[in-house]
């Protein structure tokens, strides 16, 4: 399990991460999203200790990362594949972490295999590596240790579809087992298909969090008007949140019967009105982070 509770990060004036909650529960995958530098990657670096907080704490299996003995036998890291030994082989990266943990030798070849590096591949130095191949080997040198907790940023990035596939295989293998997965990821699609769990992040706050199952059901009540940015104050001043949808129009948190008549009472012309129809992950995380994209949502 980890445990994070009002994780706060200060940079000078800047706020990278604020008041930051959430758990990720043991024997299911949590998928942590948002925009680029909205905040993940900071939260995943003090997670692993790699950070220190502001303010808040993080506990991996209820201790501080750092309080762990031999952390890589509890909780398997990859945030940057490309952070690895551009010198040394395949092999040799991961013997290296093998013989820092203490394990057997015989633990490298058995991870190896299971992340699809032949025996030549293992032979060659990790930078004549495609980014593929280094994703496969950060992945070995994090189940390395047989670790309870996965925290993985991006894994994915230069994989194929049959090593997506392959992912997705492992980490459901990896939590039926009772592991506990924290997996941060730009590739919506496949995020819906593999989490359990959501947590999105938009400038340094949880605007969002549940089960997959919440999230994508809650997509209130679509509203087009003949002036959205009229209606959405209208709508605020009640204390009714919006968001843009991505194609045109606001999406509300409220039933279509309260638009209506909120509208009415404005003299606010609606054009349409209906219960929204979800869209998946991708079109209610567009939702969700709206104000906080670095680009703008098409109208």
């Amino acid at each position: 399990m980890i445990e994070i509770r009002g994780l706060t990060k200060r940079y000078g004036a800047a706020t990278a991460v604020d008041d930051v909650t959430f758990t990720v529960q043991p024997g299911r995958v949590t998928g942590f999203l948002g925009p680029n530098g909205a905040g993940k990657s900071t939260t995943m670096r003090m997670i692993c200790a790699l950070t220190r907080p502001t303010s808040g704490e993080t506990l991996v299996l209820g201790r501080r990362y750092e309080e762990i003995p031999n952390p890589g036998c509890s909780v398997g890291v990859l945030l940057d594949a490309s952070a690895q030994h551009a010198g040394r082989t395949g092999r040799e990266a991961l013997t290296v972490s093998a013989l820092t943990m203490g394990l057997d030798r015989s633990r490298v070849e058995q991870m190896l295999e299971l992340v699809g590096l032949t025996p030549v591949e293992a032979k060659r130095r990790v930078g004549g590596y495609s980014l593929g191949m280094r994703q496969r080997l950060g992945i070995a040198n994090a189940l390395l240790g047989d670790p309870q907790v996965l925290v993985l940023d991006e894994p994915a990035n230069g994989l194929d579809p049959a090593g997506i596939h392959w992912m997705r295989t492992l980490l459901a293998d990896f939590t039926s087992g009772g592991g506990t997965a924290l997996l941060s990821s730009h590739l919506l699609r496949e995020v819906e298909v593999i989490a359990d769990d959501l947590v999105v992040i938009g400038r340094g706050r949880i605007v969002a969090q549940g089960t997959k199952e919440e999230l994508l059901s809650t997509g209130g009540t679509l509203a087009r008007s003949d002036d959205d940015g009229a209606l959405a104050a209208a709508l605020g001043q009640r204390g009714i949140a919006t968001a843009p949808s991505p194609r045109g129009g606001l999406v509300v948190e409220a039933e279509p019967t309260v638009v209506g008549r909120l509208a009415a009472d404005h003299r606010i012309a609606l054009t349409e009105l209906r219960a929204s129809d979800g869209g998946g992950l991708e079109e209610r995380f567009l939702q969700l982070t709206a104000a906080d994209a670095r680009e703008g949502v098409d109208r």
